[in-house]
């Protein structure tokens, strides 16, 4: 990064800037943080500030926030996204369980009721008519023997 100058006309709008600059190339992400790293805004999105009349170093130090601030909010939106997922699937997760706990329940309820759950796979009405027809078959037997 080069040197401060001393003839920037921005001089003093530049000081948060570069001592963001200096702590982002120290890795001190934390002190830019909190100098205002992801509320920055750089020069060329600025209206009042024209970029052509700023010194080498204030040019060095933009671009270095701005890429910096931009990784970063990149990362937030990531782990945002990460969190918001992690919260859906833990809800079906969730939703999944109760759903097998209602399920045991109506179970167990009816063995308390004196009462053996179906272990049938077959649908009720196709039961009733099995049913049906081995009565049919026994009573059948019984008249030939």
């Amino acid at each position: 990064m080069p040197e401060p100058t001393s003839d920037c006309p921005h001089t003093p709008i530049c000081g948060d800037l570069r001592a963001m600059a200096e702590a982002i190339r120290l890795d001190r992400l934390d002190t830019a943080i909190e100098l205002g790293l992801l509320r920055y805004v750089p020069f060329a999105e600025r209206q009042i500030i024209a970029v052509d009349t700023l010194c080498e170093t204030c040019i060095a130090c933009d671009h270095v926030v701005a890429t910096a601030r931009d990784a970063r909010l990149r990362a937030l939106a990531a782990r945002e996204r990460y969190r918001a997922r992690d919260a859906r699937l833990h809800q079906r997760a969730r939703l999944r369980a109760e759903k097998r706990t209602g399920a045991q329940t109506v179970s167990t309820s009816a063995e308390t009721m004196g009462k053996r759950p179906s272990t049938s796979s077959l649908p009720a009405a196709a039961a009733a008519a099995l049913a049906r027809a081995k009565a049919k078959a026994a009573a059948k037997n019984r008249d030939d023997a």
